[in-house]
């Protein structure tokens, strides 16, 4: 009897929340180039190559929402 009252025992209803996140990744880029300076450049204007993904390494909550609105 114990566990039939168990089974009825209803659980709050889950709400969504949106957040606003700021994330730092660490990523790896390449490109080639004659010189560190030009390499700076090149990268600094978008011309690199993507290694590979990075890990997060920094987040912070921005602000939060209730699903209400």
């Amino acid at each position: 009897m114990a566990t039939t009252a168990h089974k009825l025992k209803q659980k709050p209803a889950l709400k969504t929340f949106y957040a606003t996140m700021l994330v730092t990744r660490a990523e790896q880029w390449w490109v080639e180039a004659e010189t560190a300076a030009e390499a700076a450049a090149l990268l600094a204007s978008g011309q690199g190559h993507h290694y590979e993904g990075g890990e997060r390494i920094y987040f912070e909550l921005d602000t939060m929402l209730d699903g209400a609105g």
